[in-house]
């Protein structure tokens, strides 16, 4: 890729925008440029290819968008049905809303129409709104494959291909979905790529996608904003409930976001936090689309003071109220980190980010101060010790019963006889159960090898 060298810090009345998108920027009160859009946004006029690397709340929205809306300004007519003149895919459906969020306004009375794609919303509805063709969809890769293979979309129109938060599209399974998106979309295109992070296949990905890219990069991957004061706080599992109301406590008023593993314990805490007195609220992949919408509303303006979520909400909330970040469970991937504590401290502002470890997450951690390649602070208890971690059970395994009891211990319940082998003919088969293994003429039963959901489908739509 080309080198890049950084530009001096500049106003947005530098960056060569019409001037209905500079109404836009002093109606909405944006006077400065972030680091990301001072870099990237003259590179996205001149037409170039751009890979984007930057941490999240950094204002990478705008870095694609206010370029890409200045080339639909001046477009002056209508899209032919069914087309798009530029596509913006993004992981999740609460980064899609947010992005076509901060896209609408400064689409207002103009005649460039934005379009959200999501799972979780009618599809025959989508089918009426693209029927009419549109200037920007902003869509999750799962929807817009069902469209294609209705034939309700073509992308032989399509300028303009931005993958927003392309290594969180990759860790949730996407890339198949990528590609086949790509054979869709015309060669002759601009195409821009965003990322927090810099793993390997965001290089395949760039190298594949993009022609003759310019890298831009305004902060090292990985690396969190600075003005989040990071802690990590050593808890046995049992204790967090309590361990997080203590820290809710102390910030009466302050919205903090709670990061949990499982849909079921996000939920289950959720609502714990509500039986103690908090206004909280939750959103994960077992809420609908409207529940999720609803939840992030009430948590936007003030009605919610606490946000359980799962990951599905670590690159999807711009809200800068949230003011403290706390990693209830420690998360499996350890860029998520990164990501789950960008929620706070956005556009300059401060937070707090506070990580509950118990000992079986000790290796989640480990991996999450290797990427960050510095040590997180301890604010409470103490690391654990290598044996107390090699006896926890995993996450989401059960601990061992049944063990040999020790000397002396007292058998629990009454001892069960032993199962004598009945004789093979007078084996009988239960009504269920059908012809029992080694009965004359039977067959024992192959064992269906349980069936995982595939990577990716979780996050589909």
């Amino acid at each position: 890729m080309p080198a890049h060298r950084k530009r001096p810090m500049a106003d947005f009345s530098t960056l060569g925008l019409s001037e209905r998108l500079m109404q836009g920027l002093a109606k909405a009160q944006f006077t400065q440029p972030t680091p990301i859009q001072v870099e990237a946004i003259p590179y996205v006029m001149q037409g170039r290819d751009l890979m984007g690397l930057a941490q999240t709340g950094t204002g990478k929205t705008l870095a694609f968008g206010l370029p890409l809306l200045h080339r639909l300004l001046g477009v002056g007519h209508p899209p032919p049905p069914r087309t798009i003149r530029a596509l913006i895919l993004a992981p999740t459906r609460e980064l899609v809303t947010q992005i076509a969020t901060n896209l609408e306004l400064f689409t207002k009375g103009t005649p460039v129409k934005v379009v959200t794609i999501t799972g979780g919303a009618s599809i025959n509805r989508q089918t009426e709104r693209l029927a009419r063709g549109a200037d920007i969809m902003v869509a999750t890769p799962g929807r817009l494959i069902d469209l294609l293979d209705r034939n309700a979309v073509v992308l032989d129109h399509t300028g303009y291909l931005v993958l927003d938060e392309a290594d969180q599209m990759l860790d949730m399974g996407f890339i198949h979905s990528l590609r086949k998106i790509a054979r869709f979309l015309p060669l002759k295109r601009q195409t821009l790529l965003f990322s927090a992070t810099m793993p390997k296949l965001i290089e395949e990905l760039a190298h594949t996608y993009l022609r003759e890219p310019v890298k831009v990069q305004v902060a090292p991957p990985g690396k969190p904003v600075e003005k989040i004061a990071q802690g990590v706080h050593f808890t046995p599992q049992g204790d967090k409930a309590k361990l997080l109301e203590s820290y809710l406590q102390k910030h009466p008023g302050e919205q903090a976001l709670v990061f949990g593993r499982t849909k079921h314990g996000s939920e289950k805490l959720m609502k714990l936090l509500v039986s103690w007195g908090f206004k909280a609220g939750s959103i994960h992949g077992n809420k609908s689309q409207n529940q999720r919408d609803r939840t992030l509303t009430e948590f936007r303006d003030g009605s919610l003071d606490v946000l359980v979520a799962t990951d599905v909400a670590a690159r999807g909330i711009d809200i800068p109220g949230v003011r403290h970040v706390y990693n209830y469970d420690m998360p499996n991937v350890p860029e998520n980190y990164v990501h789950r504590i960008g929620r706070t401290a956005r556009a300059g502002a401060e937070g707090s980010a506070v990580a509950f470890v118990a000992p079986a997450e000790m290796e989640e951690f480990r991996a999450v101060e290797k990427l960050l390649k510095q040590p997180i602070p301890v604010i409470g208890g103490a690391p654990w010790a290598a044996d107390i971690v090699a006896a926890a059970p995993r996450p989401g395994q059960k601990p061992r019963q049944g063990g040999r009891p020790k000397t002396g211990a007292k058998p629990q319940g009454k001892p069960q006889a032993k199962a004598q082998p009945k004789p093979q003919g007078a084996a009988k088969a239960h009504p269920r159960a059908g012809r029992p293994a080694g009965a004359p003429g039977g067959h024992a039963a192959p064992k269906r090898a349980a069936r995982g959901p595939r990577r990716g489908d979780a996050a589909r739509g």
